[in-house]
């Protein structure tokens, strides 16, 4: 089959993940502009909650299309990984970083991380077992409940560290997989993954910052 011989072949994955990463670097743009309805008021949040409810098609449409991007992108990234390890079976007596970054060599730990707090951020906000006074179709009593516990914040911040590095590298490199690689476009590549790399995390910081601040009640 055409598609089981693309997805056998290491660009076939890389481009899998390039494609996923581009739908769920959208989600997380559409994600970080409705958190910050926040500092609109309570009926800014809620109401805009409650409307997802009365599109059942679309909001199912779309939980559908992240969790098959997830688990393609998790996939893809796991073979490739393995890949690479098989690629080299005998490890660097010492290993000297070439022309690479922070965000790039820490690209599978942090997405690992990231993995483990998305599982954490379902069962906190979105069906609130890991929330103790979890209120449905209430997100900002939701939110605000639940950041007034400084180590709850702590562990969004840090999230969203390794989110902004995911990111940064993330962004990057889908631009190069996809053939998008020019020396007049390099530069345009580099600061639209910076603005996307601190921008959306400090979107998403900003609400439990403002909860442990007494700005958000």
């Amino acid at each position: 089959m055409p598609f089981g011989r693309f997805w056998g072949s290491t660009i076939g994955k890389k481009v899998v993940m390039a494609v996923t990463g581009i739908v769920l670097v959208g989600y997380i743009l559409a994600h970080v502009t409705a958190n910050l309805l926040i500092f609109v008021g309570p009926s800014a949040i809620d109401g805009y909650a409650a409307s997802l409810r009365t599109l059942p098609v679309l909001l199912w449409g779309v939980r559908v299309l992240l969790l098959v991007s997830v688990v393609l992108h998790v996939v893809a990234a796991t073979q490739l990984a393995v890949l690479a390890r098989a690629a080299r079976p005998t490890a660097y007596q010492r290993f000297v970083p070439q022309a690479s970054s922070s965000a790039s060599r820490t690209m599978r730990w942090g997405g690992v991380a990231l993995l483990l707090f998305l599982v954490y951020h379902i069962l906190h906000f979105t069906t609130g077992q890991a929330h103790s006074d979890f209120i449905h179709l209430a997100p900002y009593h939701n939110i605000t409940t639940a950041f007034r516990v400084w180590w709850v914040a702590g562990i969004y911040v840090v999230a969203m560290v390794a989110l902004a590095m995911h990111l940064y590298h993330g962004t990057w490199s889908m631009f190069q997989t996809l053939g998008i690689e020019h020396e007049r476009v390099n530069a345009a590549r580099r600061r639209f993954a910076t603005i996307i790399a601190v921008a959306v995390p400090l979107g998403f910081v900003s609400v439990p910052i403002a909860v442990l601040l007494g700005a958000l009640r």
